[in-house]
């Protein structure tokens, strides 16, 4: 009989009715296309796209970054707090049992209005007992608390997943921009030593008489400006640097090259649909957990409304005779089931409801506003390389035109068809046409790190694996569909 009685409390406990609204995916109206697709696209979203750049140094890099960088660390340790704080939600479905044990000895006064009738004076005590609460969830207060701590935890692990995808794509960005800005340096090196030649021999003419100092005073303009653009450069390679060394978790410095920009290998552009996204990125996953936790306190706020009734019971031993402890005579217990419930509460409770569906909503609109972000993120990098692919087609002929037009400039003027101001100007067009030309290369490897950034997908979990403490792969799949299906165990992040 008693033990049908625990049963019964223990099936209300753990599966009678819940108050509050389930959670149910709200619909999402998504494009079933994108507007500018790439007809060489390929299904490459869930590779280690940044070995495609074929530059062992940067996957050293990232490899590095993912090991040390500060940013991952923090959100691996916000994992583990959340996997404790889950814990602490999700014990009291379970009874909680304690034990305690007392010993000790006491002297009462014999000059008291009540005589003592031959009691032992000064006495012992012992005693020894154990203790147990369990509040019966009726109205699944308890288990809407632990549904809003999973999803937590959940939201907190993609949070940590959306930490690493940022970190890949800005090392990758980084060091493209690196050894874009060395190419330029390059440019700038070459063109100041070639109109520094130019300057001496015009110095030289000037001696002679042939020129004027017009025209020196030209060309030593020219190459003063072509200077000029060397310390800034160099400047900007020294910031990108100190950048891309704390991506990798340490103090400013120099960071090591591998192949010339010219020499990287584009990345394949990768193939996915607006759907796809819903489960590719990790913010996406991330926004949706925190709407199933925001929904749940929903019912956690509502579950106030009704009485709660908890089971109290303690059983142990006490006497004055350590060696009559644990007979029969000095057995205690007490087994009690107090339900308090709430009257009159002036609003507070209904208060809460309030702010809990409040926010729910703004949850829901978070997650709203996260997808079209991400749709628009991925249509502005689809759109981008286009784009900037075809600029810099139309950038590399005209830099071919403009070493020509330079070319048959300084041949009209050593042949004294025309004056040198015509070879400055060729020579200022091309200068600036090579800068923007490899300004417009890193622009177009920058569009396919976005691209690959707001398509998401399981590139993320292989970068995943390079970091270290991890959280446990019941947490980290995609979706989370095993932890979903594991909910009543025990989560364990790795040792």
């Amino acid at each position: 009989m008693r033990k049908g009685i625990i049963l019964s409390l223990f099936g209300l406990a753990m599966f009678g009715c819940m108050v509050g609204p389930n959670y149910k995916r709200p619909v999402v109206e998504s494009p079933t296309s994108w507007r500018f697709e790439e007809r060489e696209a390929r299904e490459v979203a869930n590779t280690a796209w940044w070995e495609q750049f074929d530059d062992p140094v940067l996957n050293e890099l990232i490899r590095n970054a993912l090991k040390e960088n500060k940013d991952v660390k923090i959100a691996a340790a916000r994992v583990e707090d959340f996997v404790g704080r889950y814990r602490t939600t999700r014990a009291p479905l379970l009874p909680q049992v304690g034990a305690g044990a007392n010993a000790g000895r006491s002297r009462v006064t014999e000059r008291g209005p009540t005589p003592l009738d031959g009691t032992i004076n000064p006495a012992n005590n012992f005693q020894i007992f154990l203790n147990a609460n369990w509040e019966i969830d009726l109205w699944g207060k308890l288990r809407r608390g632990t549904e809003a701590a999973r999803a937590d935890l959940l939201s907190t692990e993609e949070g940590r997943r959306a930490v690493i995808l940022t970190l890949v794509t800005s090392v990758a960005t980084a060091y493209v921009n690196l050894r874009d800005l060395d190419l330029q340096l390059e440019i700038a090196k070459r063109t100041a030593k070639s109109r520094q030649e130019s300057y001496n021999l015009f110095q030289l003419r000037f001696r002679g008489g042939t020129i004027s100092e017009l025209e020196l005073s030209q060309v030593k303009s020219e190459y003063e400006q072509a200077l000029s653009t060397i310390p800034l450069i160099e400047k900007n390679i020294a910031e990108q640097e100190n950048g891309l060394c704390v991506l990798l978790g340490r103090n400013p410095g120099s960071i090591p090259r591998g192949k010339m920009v010219d020499e990287l290998v584009l990345p394949a552009v990768p193939a996915a649909l607006p759907s796809d996204l819903l489960t590719n990125r990790p913010d996406i996953r991330q926004a949706e957990q925190d709407l199933i936790a925001a929904n749940a306190r929903i019912g956690v706020a509502r579950s106030q409304y009704f009485p709660v009734i908890s089971l109290t019971s303690s059983f142990g031993y006490a006497s004055t005779d350590l060696s009559k402890l644990f007979i029969g005579p000095a057995r205690v217990w007490s087994l009690a089931a107090p339900l308090t419930a709430p009257i009159f509460t002036a609003g507070a409770i209904s208060g809460q409801v309030k702010s809990a569906k409040a926010a729910q909503q703004q949850a829901l609109l978070r997650y709203q506003q996260v997808i079209q972000t991400a749709f628009r993120e991925v249509e502005d990098a689809l759109i981008d390389h286009k784009r900037s692919r075809e600029q810099l087609e139309i950038e590399a002929q005209r830099v071919i035109t403009l070493r020509n037009y330079a070319r048959i400039a300084r041949l009209r003027f050593d042949s004294g068809y025309t004056s040198y101001i015509e070879v400055l100007d060729a020579e200022r067009s091309l200068f600036n046409a090579e800068l923007f030309h490899a300004q417009t290369k890193g622009i177009l490897f920058q569009a396919l790190v976005n691209l690959y950034k707001g398509i998401g997908g399981g590139w993320v979990v292989q970068a995943d694996h390079l970091t270290t403490g991890a959280a446990d792969s019941r947490i980290v799949t995609p979706g989370s569909a095993s932890f979903q299906e594991t909910a009543g165990s025990d989560i364990k992040p790795k040792e």
